[in-house]
């Protein structure tokens, strides 16, 4: 879809609020209030055809003014434009209007975030296509606000583009995304947007003692890849900012073996490296000044005669040892050694770490909310208020003491799993361990990252969070209206 200003098409979307009178469409509306057909509640949509002049008017119910947040404007939106294209509307415009309560840039961002958000399907393996057939929208703002609400525009695209590879990523079969084809999508992705890319291959590893990630490499077919991902935005002296996602390509529980159910939505269990390399391209795309470097080390976790088991002790980058109590809790193996690397040989000042990690988060927060923990609290406040603007909402969790001696071990100095109870928190604790005290924050998605069911404007199937969290993390917020 194309997002343009100021065109006028004779179709057209206008916000309609409860206590705020629309001069120019009042008879209109009160004709359909008066019949019950649409009183501009809250996410209410309906299309006025004007048989007259081949026309039409699709009004799109925001409620009251002073009570109105960008996740509404995002919402209606959404609505709006699947609405149009079920109409066979291709094209409309719009006249954005100011309300004092919210910033114009924010809401110019949010109401093109749902307008993208309405096309977006992975229909790549169906034989009849999704046509979406809104294919134009202009936007028509205030004068005084035109310069920054036009930039908006082109940021809000660039993220969502970010925001859909990490879908597409995610939604592909493990059969056709291995490690090695994750690895050359990054590089087609992303070196055109001017960042660098660098490939690590098995003997990289090998000679950087990954022994960890080597394990879970252990029992399968497919080479293991890592994928190092800088973007130098900012000057030579500044401090760079680290990213890391879980890349596992799909994961079988290796000996530790998952039931038949609950492998079947496994090739996401790559959605934290996804949801980097998103946030990745959004940054590359939108020439962010900052330094940031991200970190994916991918492999799939199988079962031969060659994998690694339960009771074995392996060792990591890091030197120390580790108690495989499951080799279903394979995740956070390949992370100790990505953090490590992260931290030791691209010498980050701070990190974020992505993974569908836990059921256990899952448990605790459902879909709604991404867990985050932390050994330091200011960077959690960025984190947070990043997520904030993003609209992916996260809970953080707590990671205390009693936590950490729960992954201390007996043969090793650590062991994978930390128990059935606290499950997510003690995954957290032993990512902690290899983070060499850096400033991190660990966001675990496995409850948000991909959804058995449609939920608002985020789609079945992979949602692509938090691509949009981590941009405006390395972007810091502003409040530049």
């Amino acid at each position: 879809m194309k997002i343009t200003t100021n065109k006028k098409f004779k179709d057209v979307m206008v916000h309609s609020f409860t206590d705020l009178l629309n001069e120019k469409y009042s008879d209109i509306l009160k004709k359909l209030s008066d019949e019950d057909i649409f009183k501009s509640k809250k996410n209410d949509i309906y299309t006025y055809y004007n048989l007259e002049k081949n026309e039409s008017i699709i009004f799109i119910g925001m409620g009251d003014h002073k009570g109105i947040t960008l996740e509404d404007y995002k919402l209606s939106t959404f609505k709006a434009a699947k609405e149009a294209s079920k109409n066979n509307i291709k094209e409309a415009s719009i006249d954005l209007e100011y309300l004092k309560n919210l910033c114009y840039k924010d809401v110019t961002s949010a109401f093109v975030e749902g307008l993208l958000h309405a096309e977006y399907s992975f229909d790549k393996y169906l034989s009849e296509k999704n046509d979406f057939k809104l294919a134009e929208v202009s936007i028509s703002f205030l004068k005084e606000k035109e310069d920054k609400a036009t930039s908006a525009v082109e940021e809000t695209v660039n993220i969502m583009e970010g925001v859909f590879l990490a879908r597409n990523l995610v939604n592909e079969p493990a059969i056709s995304l291995t490690a090695e084809v994750l690895a050359e999508r990054a590089v087609k992705e992303l070196e055109e947007v001017g960042l660098e890319v660098e490939i690590l291959s098995k003997e990289d590893a090998e000679k950087l003692d990954m022994k960890a990630f080597l394990a879970v490499n252990k029992g399968s077919t497919n080479e293991p890849k890592g994928i190092i991902i800088r973007h130098k935005g900012g000057d030579e002296n500044d401090p760079t900012v680290g990213l890391v996602g879980k890349g596992v390509t799909f994961d079988t529980g290796g000996y530790s073996i998952k039931p038949g159910p609950s492998m079947i939505t496994m090739y996401g269990d790559m959605g934290g490296a996804a949801s980097v390399i998103g946030a990745m391209k959004a940054i590359g795309k939108n020439k962010l000044k900052k330094n940031v470097t991200a970190v994916v080390l991918a492999t799939d976790n199988m079962i031969s005669g060659d994998a690694y088991v339960p009771g074995d002790i392996i060792g990591s980058m890091a030197g120390k040892t580790i108690e495989i109590h499951s080799t279903d809790a394979e995740g956070r193996l390949t992370l100790a050694d990505a953090v490590y690397y992260a931290v030791t040989k691209e010498n980050v000042s701070e990190l974020v770490d992505v993974a569908t990690l836990t059921g256990a988060c899952v448990v605790a927060l459902g879909n709604f909310n991404t867990g985050a923990f932390t050994n330091n609290d200011k960077v959690m406040e960025k984190v947070k208020k990043a997520s904030v603007k993003a609209g992916e909402p996260l809970w953080e969790m707590p990671l205390s003491e009693d936590y950490r001696k729960l992954i201390k071990g007996d043969r090793g100095d650590l062991k994978n799993t930390g128990g059935r109870w606290g499950g997510a928190i003690t995954a957290a604790a032993f990512i902690e361990e290899f983070v060499e005290k850096t400033p991190w924050v660990h966001l675990d998605i496995a409850g948000t990252s991909d959804l058995e069911s449609a939920n608002g404007y985020l789609p079945k199937g992979a949602t692509g969070v938090p691509v949009k969290t981590l941009y405006h993390y390395i972007k810091d917020t502003d409040k530049n209206c």
